[in-house]
């Protein structure tokens, strides 16, 4: 490799691609009946809330929860994290149906996780809340969702979660 060629390489391998994030939608999940269940084996407790219903609002995608159309099978662990495998139907202004599947992980100190679990107002600086979404789309306007990376926030409310959601650019 010639010296010129050697520095080409460093200087291609020394500037790496940074990541944006440019906002796609938003959405407010309303909340329906909530379960739990447990111990399980491995110490933690499974529990589950249904999707009741709610709006997409967005630069690029606009439409509606479908009510009761899933829901989420949420894991909670010894450590105060909530491991989130949720999945129900969106459904697009123009009628498109989407099938949204959704995981991501909550964790708080334990007095912020225990006033949660009260269903208290807790400020969203005071835990962390991610998600990492999947699309299936019909091909056509909104089949872009499977192919970009999405991550999102989320706040959680006492009747609802606000979930907010980024493209990876």
């Amino acid at each position: 490799m010639t010296t010129k060629r050697r520095q080409q390489y460093a200087e291609d391998i020394m500037a790496p691609v940074t990541p944006r994030l440019e906002f796609v939608f938003r959405i407010k999940m309303l909340l329906g009946i909530r379960q739990k269940f447990g111990p399980l084996p491995q110490g933690s407790t499974r529990g589950f809330v249904t999707a009741a219903g709610g709006t997409v609002e967005g630069p690029r995608l606009n439409g509606r929860v479908v009510p009761n159309s899933g829901g989420d099978w949420a894991l909670y662990r010894d450590d105060h994290t909530v491991g989130f495998d949720a999945r129900y139907m969106l459904e697009a202004d123009d009628g498109t149906p989407i099938y949204m599947i959704n995981r991501g992980y909550r964790h708080a100190p334990p007095e912020v996780a225990a006033r949660q679990e009260a269903l208290e107002p807790v400020e969203p600086s005071e835990y962390y809340m991610r998600i990492a979404p999947s699309f299936e789309t019909p091909v056509g306007k909104h089949d872009w969702l499977t192919r970009t990376i999405i991550v999102g926030s989320a706040e959680r409310r006492s009747d609802h979660s606000i979930f907010d959601y980024y493209a990876v650019l």
